[in-house]
C-alpha cells in the first residue's frame, strides 16, 4: 500500500492528533510491537514518522505532569493497522510499552520525508540496527511488493534483542556479543556486500555511531545512501527547533520536516542526532 504523495514528496497528514484504538499488541525480545488501525490518517510512506502518546496516564511523577510525545518511524501497514516497534527506555516509552489491546493511542501523523526509490537501475540494500529495524520492515514490504529483491542486514547487542529481526524477510543477522549470526558490527555485513557488487543504495536507520560508519563505507565506495535519522522530536512539525542537523556548506535542517531520511551526502557526520525513535 502507498500514498500519493505531494509536489514536496510527502503524503497527506490530517490536521490534528487522533485517537486510535490497539488492535494488538506483540513482543520480539525486549521489543513491542503494537497495531492500531488508522481509518482516517493518511498511508504512511517508507520512513515517516508519527509522534506518540497513551491517551490515559500520559506523564510521571506525584502530579503526572504530561510527558512531551515520542517519535516513531511506522514499522509497517498489517492487516491490523499501523504498527510501531518500541522499546523500553525511560518513562514515556515505558508507558507506551505497558498499552494493551484495547487502550487508546493518541496519534500525529504521518511526518516528514521518507526513502525514495532506487535510481540506474540500482538495487537495494537495507541496513538497521536495533529500534532502526523498524522503517526498514515498511521499505521491504514496498520493494518486495512491486517484485523488487532487498536484502536486510540487521545489527543487534545480543542473543534477545536479535529476536526484532522477525519483523523482517530472511535477513542476515550480526551481533556484538556473536550469539546470532555473525560477530560484530552490522556495517561488516554492509562492508561484504558492497564488495561483491557496489551498484546499489543504501537505506539505513539505526543509532548514530551505526549511520556514521554506513556513511563513511558508502562515501569510501561512491555508494549513495539514505539514512533515516534519530533525534529527540518534541513537535514533530518544525515549531521547536529541537531535532536540528547541521548539514555540509553550512547551516542546519530540521528532522522533522526536512527529513528524517536524509541523503547521507548532505551530512559530514551522523554523530550529532542525540538518541530516540
Amino acid at each position: 500500500m502507498s500514498a500519493v504523495a505531494g509536489a514536496d514528496g510527502r503524503v497527506p497528514t490530517p490536521l490534528g492528533r487522533r485517537a486510535l484504538t490497539l488492535a494488538a499488541r506483540r513482543e520480539h525480545g525486549p521489543y513491542v510491537v503494537i497495531c492500531a488501525p488508522d481509518p482516517e490518517g493518511a498511508i504512511p510512506q517508507p520512513g515517516q514518522f508519527y509522534m506518540l502518546a497513551a491517551v490515559d496516564r500520559w506523564g510521571g511523577g506525584e502530579d503526572e505532569r504530561p510527558f512531551l510525545p515520542r517519535a516513531f518511524s511506522v514499522a509497517r501497514i498489517g492487516e491490523q493497522g499501523l504498527e510501531f516497534m518500541l522499546e523500553d527506555v525511560g518513562p514515556g516509552t515505558a508507558r507506551l510499552c505497558e498499552l494493551q489491546v484495547g487502550d487508546g493511542l493518541w496519534v500525529l501523523g504521518p511526518l516528514g520525508h521518507g526513502f525514495a526509490a532506487p535510481e540506474d537501475g540500482r538495487r537495494a540494500l537495507l541496513c538497521g540496527g536495533g529500534v532502526g529495524t523498524a522503517p526498514l520492515a515498511i521499505l521491504q514490504d514496498g520493494l518486495r511488493a512491486i517484485g523488487a529483491q532487498a536484502p536486510a542486514l540487521l545489527g543487534f547487542r545480543d542473543r534477545a534483542r536479535a529476536a526484532g529481526a522477525e519483523l523482517l524477510h530472511e535477513p542476515q543477522v550480526a551481533t556484538d556479543d556473536g550469539s546470532v549470526g555473525d560477530a560484530g558490527p552490522v556495517t561488516e555485513l554492509l562492508r561484504a556486500e558492497l564488495e561483491s557488487d557496489a551498484h546499489a543504495v543504501v537505506y539505513a536507520c539505526g543509532p548514530p555511531a551505526m549511520l556514521e560508519a554506513v556513511r563513511a563505507l558508502c562515501e569510501e565506495r561512491g555508494v549513495p545512501a539514505q539514512l533515516a535519522m534519530e533525534s529527540g522530536m518534541a513537535c514533530g512539525y518544525g515549531a521547536c527547533y529541537g531535532c536540528v542537523v547541521p548539514v555540509r556548506g553550512g547551516g542546519y535542517v530540521r528532522l522533522c520536516v526536512d527529513g528524517p531520511v536524509l541523503d547521507a551526502g548532505r551530512l559530514d557526520t551522523c554523530l550529532v542526532a542525540g538518541a530516540g525513535h
